[in-house]
């Protein structure tokens, strides 16, 4: 299926950035198809797993503008966690569609 030079050339680092695409397209499709929604505690996993995960794959080539992004948004889906996991939330964490 895929060529030996693919697995040759292909490090763990990149490994972990495809995987990061991965989980960044499957998030999106489940909100898009409303298995998830934006108040979900999940939603925000995901996109802070899929971030750290991009991050891994840019240390192998560096590009400043991707790493920035993928900061903020490890920066942004932490607090969006911490909001849905205080005591004190007004809403329900594993994504009510009300």
């Amino acid at each position: 299926m895929f060529p030996d030079e693919f697995f040759q050339f292909t490090s763990i680092m990149e490994i972990a950035g495809i995987a990061g695409f991965g989980l960044y397209v499957c998030n999106y499709m489940m909100l898009t198809f409303r298995v998830l929604t934006g108040n979900c505690i999940i939603y925000y996993m995901v996109n802070f797993s899929a971030a750290s995960l991009v991050l891994i794959g840019l240390m192998n080539s560096f590009d400043l503008a991707s790493a920035l992004i993928q900061i903020f948004w490890i920066c942004i889906s932490s607090i969006g966690i911490f909001i849905r996991v205080r005591p004190n939330a007004r809403h329900t964490q594993f994504g009510s569609r009300y």
